[in-house]
């Protein structure tokens, strides 16, 4: 661990769990970093992600936006491209975009929306924009008719929780510079949006455990209660 992180490390208190405003006040503070870091939220969930039945996804808008700039792929043809366009996509087309991606493997865009009628195109890319996380999925709403307002969503600050493997939801939730208040807003926003998302088959204690941290900090523990 680096000077600096372990300075950070000096200033929780590790047996303590913190009201949320005091928990991102002081994730602000002790974030080590010089650039403007991303502040990230920690969601322990008690559900079982290997049950179909028990999968905890879905996509909220923050209020704040997320401090990031998204380039925005479209893949649609005739009426639909035009609209994204005019929606302010930075990319639209079809084949030769996918073929740009298979053959050089372009990654030039940080999220990609399609109409369904072109999803047996982008289907065959499974593979390679899987892992990325890359593939448009209609329950992100990112495989939509409605481009425009697609568009205007990622472009406003939409962000995907999503549980892992290890029952755990890793959302961004803003950057440094905003501030404590626009933060806990933002924050406040992601943590609604995943207890509504609670499966019915989730049995027991559904919120195991909330963290917040920056991009280079230690994880600060918040009482959810």
């Amino acid at each position: 661990m680096g000077k600096k992180y372990v300075d950070a490390l000096k200033q929780i208190d590790k047996s303590k769990q913190y009201d949320l405003t005091e928990a991102i006040d002081l994730a602000v503070k002790v974030a080590p970093a010089k650039f403007d870091e991303t502040m990230e939220l920690h969601v322990k969930l008690g559900v079982d992600p290997r049950h179909a039945d028990q999968q905890v996804r879905g996509v909220v808008v923050l209020p704040n936006g997320t401090g990031k700039t998204v380039r925005v792929l479209v893949i649609a043809k005739g009426a639909k491209a035009d609209e994204a366009t005019a929606a302010g996509a930075d990319f639209v087309g079809a084949e030769e975009y996918i073929e740009k991606i298979q053959k050089e493997n372009w990654f030039g865009f940080d999220v990609m929306i399609t109409t369904p009628d072109m999803m047996g195109l982008v289907g065959r890319m499974g593979r390679v924009l899987g892992p990325k996380g890359l593939m448009p999925n209609p329950k992100s709403g990112t495989v939509t008719m409605d481009v425009a307002k697609a568009i205007h969503d990622v472009k406003a600050g939409k962000v995907e929780y999503r549980v892992d493997k290890q029952a755990i939801c890793h959302v961004i939730f803003g950057k440094k510079s905003f501030g404590t208040e626009k933060l806990v807003e933002n924050a406040t926003t992601v943590m609604d949006a995943i207890i509504k998302a609670k499966p019915a088959a989730a049995k027991g204690t559904y919120l195991k455990s909330v963290a917040v941290a920056s991009t280079m900090g230690p994880g600060i523990k918040v009482s959810y209660k």
